[in-house]
C-alpha cells in the first residue's frame, strides 16, 4: 500500500559504516513533506554556509575514525535528529554539521542534513546533501524521495523526474513509485512518457483502476477519443456494479456530442443505481442539447429532489440560472429547483442563500427577504446576506424590520458603511431625523475613498438635515451629492423642491429641476417640482403648462392642489376651487391648508 512520505526514525537511517542495519519501507504519494519550511536569519544562513563548505571539503578528505570519534559522531547525529523532530533547525544543523565533520561519508548524516536544510528553507544545500546521500547509498528509496522533493521545491521538475526514474531503476521493489513518476510526466505535459510509465506499472501490477483512469485522462488530452472510451469500457467491465465509471463514460460521450450513446450509458448507470442524481443531471444536459426542454426539466427536478445530490453542485447549477434571470421561460423552473434545494438541504445556509437570489431576480422580494433570514439562522457571518435583507426591507418599505435587521447586522459588521446607510434611511423613514443624521454621518466617514457611496450618504443627509430645518447643512449635503453624481435625479428633485418651499436660490432650483424634466419629460413628480419652482418665481403660465402635462398621467392630490393654486394666481378662481375639491377626493397627499382653501374659497400658502 502506498502511503504519505514520512521522516525516518534514527534506526532506519543508520549507515552501515558506523550504525546498526538499515531498514527500508515503501513510500507513497508524490513529493510531500510533513512540515512547513522555517526561515533562518541571514546571520544563521551565513554561518551555516561557511560550515557546510568546510564540511564538504572534509568529506572528500575524511580520515578513518577512531572509536572515540565514532561515538562522538553518533551522539551528535542523534542529537541533531532530536532537534529536527523539535523543529529547532539551527540547533539541528549545528549538531548535524559537527557529525558531518567527523563522518562526511555517512549517508544517513547527509540525508538528515538535507532534510533539516529543506525544512529550514535552504533548498540548494538540501539538494546537495540529498545528492550526496543518494551517491553514498543508491539503494535507499527515501534518499531519492527527499532529493526529488528538494528539486521540485525549486521548480526543477526535469531533475525531479530524473530522480524518480533513477529510484525505480536502482532500488529493488520500487515499482510503486512508477505512479509518482507518471504524475510528474503529466505535470510537465510529457504525455508519451507518462503513458509509457503507466504501461510499465500495468505490466508489474496488472490492470488496476488507477492505471486505466490515468491512461484515459491522457488519451483525452491527446484528443484520442476511441482509446479513452476503450479505457472507460475496461473500467466498467472491471467494476460492473460501480456507477461512477459508467457515469464518467456517459459524460465523455456527452462532451463529444455523441448524445444517443450518452443517454444509453446514463440509463445503464440508472439500472445500477436507480436514484443516482448524477445520471439524471447528465440526461438533463443531453436532452437540453437535443432541444427537449420538458424532458430536460424533468430530469433536473428528479436530480434536485434527491438529498444525496451535493448542495454545492446544486448551488453551482442554480448560479448558472441566476445569470439568465429574470426570464419568463426559466423563472418557474429556477424557483422549483431553488425550493427543491432548500427541501433537500434544510439546514444549509447556502441553500437558502441561492434560493433567495432566485426569488429576488424573479421579483418575489418578500419571499426572498424571508429566505435570506432563514439562511442567517444557520450562518450569520455572511455580510452579503445581511446587505440583501436590509436592501429588501427598504424596498418593501418595512421600516421597523429595516431598523431591527440593520441594528443586528451592525453588531456583527460595525465597520460596513452600507449597513449604516440603510440604518440611517430607516430612521429617516421613521421620522427620527436626528438619529438618521447620527447614523449617516458615521457611515459616511467609513465610506471614505468611495466617492459614489459618499454621494448616496450626502443625498440622504440632505433630506435628514432638511427635516431638522438645518438648511445650510442640507444644502451643503445636496451640493456634495451632486459633485459625486451630477445625475442623481432623486437628490436633484428633493433639493429643488425644498429650495422652492423656502423660496431661496430659485434660479439654482430652476436650473436643477429643469434638468430632471428634460431627462424625464413625463415624470409627474419631477414635473410637479419644476412647476412649483416656476410658481415661486411667479411664472404661473409656465407652472400651468408643466402641471397640465403631469396631470395626464397622475391623480396625485398634491399635484391637483398645486394646479388649483396656479389657476387661482392666474385669476381663474372658480376653476381653482373645483381643482381643490377634486384634490380632496383624490385621497391623501394634499397640504393641511386644502380644507381651508375650499371652505373660504381663497388661496392660502
Amino acid at each position: 500500500m502506498r502511503q504519505i512520505l514520512v521522516s525516518l526514525l534514527v534506526v532506519l537511517l543508520i549507515a552501515p559504516a558506523s550504525f546498526a542495519q538499515k531498514r527500508r519501507a515503501v513510500a507513497a504519494d508524490s513529493i510531500a513533506i510533513i512540515r512547513k519550511p522555517t526561515k533562518l536569519t541571514r546571520k544563521e544562513r551565513r554561518e551555516l554556509a561557511k560550515r557546510a563548505a568546510a564540511s564538504e571539503k572534509q568529506r572528500t578528505e575524511a580520515p578513518v575514525l577512531s572509536a572515540k570519534d565514532k561515538e562522538v559522531s553518533e551522539a551528535l547525529f542523534v542529537d541533531g535528529v532530536k532537534y529536527v523532530a523539535l523543529e529547532d533547525y539551527p540547533k539541528a544543523l549545528d549538531r548535524l554539521l559537527k557529525a558531518y565533520a567527523l563522518s562526511p561519508s555517512n549517508a544517513a548524516v547527509n540525508y538528515k542534513l538535507a532534510e533539516a536544510n529543506l525544512l529550514s528553507g535552504n533548498l540548494r544545500d538540501a539538494t546537495n546533501y540529498a545528492q550526496a546521500a543518494v551517491q553514498l547509498d543508491p539503494k535507499n528509496a527515501y534518499y531519492y524521495l527527499l532529493l526529488a522533493q528538494a528539486q521540485a521545491s525549486q521548480k526543477q521538475y526535469d531533475a525531479a523526474t530524473s530522480t524518480y526514474a533513477n529510484l525505480v531503476r536502482e532500488v529493488p521493489n520500487s515499482g510503486s513509485y512508477l505512479f509518482q513518476l507518471a504524475d510528474l510526466y503529466l505535470a510537465q505535459n510529457k504525455l508519451t512518457e507518462a503513458l509509457s510509465t503507466l504501461d510499465r506499472a500495468q505490466q508489474q501490477f496488472g490492470n488496476l483502476d488507477e492505471i486505466s483512469f490515468k491512461k484515459q485522462q491522457i488519451y483525452l488530452r491527446q484528443n484520442n477519443l476511441p482509446l479513452a472510451l476503450k479505457e472507460g469500457e475496461s473500467l466498467i467491465a472491471a467494476n460492473p456494479t460501480e456507477p461512477r465509471y459508467v457515469l464518467a463514460q456517459a459524460e465523455m460521450y456527452a462532451a463529444n456530442n455523441r448524445l444517443p450513446d450518452a443517454i444509453r450509458v446514463a440509463e445503464q448507470a440508472l439500472r445500477i443505481d436507480p436514484d443516482n442524481p448524477q445520471a439524471r443531471l447528465i440526461l438533463a444536459e443531453v436532452y437540453r442539447q437535443q432541444n427537449q426542454p420538458q424532458e430536460s426539466e424533468k430530469q433536473l427536478k428528479l436530480a434536485f429532489q434527491n438529498p444525496s445530490l451535493d448542495v454545492d453542485q446544486e448551488v453551482r447549477i442554480l448560479a448558472g440560472y441566476l445569470k439568465q434571470l429574470p426570464n419568463d421561460k426559466l423563472n418557474a423552473l429556477a424557483l422549483d429547483l431553488a425550493a427543491a434545494t432548500v427541501r433537500s438541504h434544510p439546514k444549509e445556509a447556502k441553500a437558502y442563500s441561492v434560493a433567495g437570489d432566485v426569488q429576488t431576480l424573479t421579483g418575489k422580494k418578500r419571499e426572498a427577504r424571508n429566505t435570506y433570514l432563514k439562511a442567517l439562522r444557520y450562518d450569520n457571518s455572511k455580510y452579503q446576506l445581511w446587505q440583501q435583507v436590509v436592501l429588501l426591507d427598504a424596498e418593501l418599505n418595512q421600516v421597523d424590520s429595516l431598523l431591527v435587521h440593520s441594528d443586528r447586522a451592525l453588531e456583527l459588521f460595525p465597520n460596513q458603511a452600507r449597513l449604516w446607510f440603510f440604518n440611517g434611511v430607516g430612521y429617516s423613514l421613521k421620522k427620527q431625523p436626528q438619529r438618521a443624521v447620527s447614523a449617516l454621518e458615521h457611515g459616511r466617514k467609513l465610506a471614505n475613498g468611495d466617492l459614489e457611496l459618499q454621494g448616496q450618504f450626502d443625498a440622504q443627509l440632505g433630506d435628514a438635515y432638511h427635516e431638522l430645518k438645518d438648511n445650510a447643512k442640507s444644502d451643503a449635503a445636496y451640493e456634495a451629492a451632486l459633485v459625486a453624481d451630477p445625475n442623481n435625479y432623486g437628490a436633484i428633485n428633493n433639493y429643488s423642491y425644498y429650495l422652492s418651499l423656502r423660496g431661496e436660490k430659485l434660479e439654482r432650483a430652476k436650473e436643477l429641476s429643469g434638468r430632471t424634466v428634460k431627462q424625464f419629460p413625463d415624470n409627474d413628480t419631477y414635473l410637479d417640482t419644476y412647476a412649483w419652482v416656476l410658481y415661486k418665481m411667479k411664472d404661473y403660465a409656465g407652472a400651468r403648462e408643466a402641471l397640465e402635462h403631469a396631470l395626464k398621467t397622475t391623480k396625485d392630490a398634491a399635484v391637483i392642489e398645486h394646479y388649483g393654486d396656479v389657476l387661482w394666481q392666474l385669476g381663474q378662481h372658480t376653476q381653482a376651487v373645483a381643482e381643490w375639491q377634486r384634490a380632496r377626493k383624490s385621497g391623501p397627499g394634499a397640504s393641511p391648508l386644502l380644507d381651508r382653501k375650499i371652505k373660504e374659497q381663497k388661496l392660502y400658502e
